[in-house]
């Protein structure tokens, strides 16, 4: 998952920017180390309040946030659009599945469930009873990347109140609007003073939140790089890490597949949600010989239909990236991969921060560009013979969060799924799936984190033993 967190700034503000207009939409703050520990020391206080309200209440408060987002929706995604750059209908789904994750944590901050552990297991022990309970684990920090803001706050936001935290949020510095917005809603619903908070700013707020004594947790989605500084710098208090990072996700063609659902998950999944901005977007694309030329040709004629252009309008499929200078970084990965002896056989062409969507075949595998993740509506198409060979060349890469595999042989399907080295496979679909009540994360640089709603709050709690001698007489 790629992050850029150097928008245009002064020393004390940010300038947020529509990035296909250039268009100022708003300022915020730039904080300090000093700043950011200002707020940690705030959250110890929310993190009492937090600690001594009973669960019911928890669940009441997110679903009273829900309700609120639920009113705004639309104004929440026209804001996050114009930010963002994702065109308008992706973004209002993105708000839809905030206020569900909400809804859902607040079902989950009511099953925090203990154990029984029979003491009778151990000789002598019989007569003792030990139990388990759940409590918070302090003060979380949630980094959140720019890409889909909105929900990936949802899940460590409502994660950490429904767990009984306090939360202290690093928004996106290029757009951190929207939640700025929601973080008025929370405290509309009714968060105890300094129990939610947001600290803006680029990389030293979030290096400060990492090496807070303060902070007793902190879940990062980003690119990999960040997850080592971070990691590196929350040992030194050796508070719990969270890691959801990069993706080179692979889509398995096999020669019995659906080429046209195939080609179909690649345009749906990779060139037209999120501009191609998705960590578990579809980035590697191998094809078996014999249907080749088939998938090809699908994918070429799906994507020549779509709309490049104003994020703002409901006919878009792709908006502009974040920033000029994250499509510049696509373009420079389309041209490494043509100069590696690809062919570009569509898109491509870059304006501003806009980029044609990209399909590119014959690509080398050994390609240095098709290793790493290309963060953008880019295409690149591989041959394989075997199956098992394409598994081998999935497996290569640094990365592990998904992968794909089209066939109609459910045996070949599992055994394919099977020998992936990835934290999902999803079987005759796009990887750029992710439903809040499913596990998600990777392997390998992607992480080892698993986000999700049953999940997410019990890592957001820890676990305490009671053992009560002499329980049965």
């Amino acid at each position: 998952m790629s992050t850029d967190i150097s928008p245009a700034s002064s020393k004390n503000v940010i300038v947020v920017r529509n990035p296909g207009t250039g268009e100022v939409l708003g300022e915020v703050e730039a904080m300090d180390a000093g700043r950011v520990a200002e707020v940690v020391a705030d959250a110890r206080d929310g993190l009492r309040v937090m600690t001594a309200m009973p669960a019911h209440e928890r669940a009441a408060l997110l679903r009273r946030v829900a309700g609120l987002m639920e009113d705004e929706s639309e104004s929440l995604a026209l804001l996050l659009a114009a930010e963002n750059g994702k065109p308008l209908p992706q973004t209002r789904g993105e708000v839809e599945a905030a206020i569900r994750i909400f809804r859902g944590y607040a079902g989950e901050a009511t099953r925090l469930f203990g154990r029984q552990i029979p003491l009778d297991a151990v000789p002598g022990l019989e007569k003792n009873l030990a139990v388990t309970m759940r409590e918070p684990l302090g003060v979380v920090a949630a980094l959140v990347p720019f890409n889909y803001p909105v929900e990936l706050y949802a899940h460590k936001a409502a994660a950490a109140l429904a767990g009984g935290n306090s939360v202290v949020v690093q928004p996106p510095a290029r757009c951190p609007l929207t939640l700025l917005r929601v973080a008025e809603l929370v405290d509309q619903a009714g968060a105890p003073l300094h129990a939610h908070q947001l600290v803006t700013g680029g990389v030293e707020v979030s290096q400060a939140l990492a090496s807070s004594p303060g902070v007793a947790a902190i879940g990062l989605t980003g690119s990999t790089a960040a997850g080592r500084e971070i990691a590196r710098r929350a040992a030194d208090t050796l508070k719990k890490v969270f890691l959801e990072l990069g993706g080179n996700d692979a889509l398995i063609v096999c020669d019995d597949a659906d080429v046209e659902a195939a080609a179909q998950a690649v345009v749906l999944g990779r060139l037209a949600r999120g501009n191609g901005q998705i960590c578990c977007a579809v980035k590697r694309v191998y094809v078996q010989d014999r249907v080749h030329d088939a998938f090809v040709e699908s994918l070429l004629a799906q994507t020549a239909k779509l709309t490049v252009g104003d994020q703002l309008l409901e006919s878009t499929d792709v908006g502009p990236l974040i920033s000029e200078e994250a499509a510049e970084r696509v373009e420079a990965a389309v041209g490494t991969l043509v100069r590696d002896g690809a062919r570009l056989a569509a898109g491509g062409a870059r304006r501003g921060s806009f980029l044609d969507p990209a399909v590119l075949v014959d690509v080398p595998v050994t390609s240095a560009a098709f290793a790493e993740e290309i963060f953008g509506p880019v295409a690149p198409v591989a041959r394989f013979s075997d199956p098992l060979e394409a598994v081998r060349m999935a497996n290569e890469s640094p990365y592990g969060l998904h992968a794909a595999v089209f066939t109609r042989d459910i045996s070949r399907a599992f055994t394919l799924s099977r020998l992936l080295d990835t934290g999902g496979v999803i079987v005759n679909g796009s990887t750029a799936l992710r439903a809040e009540n499913l596990p998600f994360g990777g392997t390998k640089d992607t992480g080892g984190h698993r986000e999700g709603l049953h999940d997410t709050v019990l890592e957001y709690t820890k676990e305490k033993t009671v053992i009560v001698m002499g329980a049965f007489g």
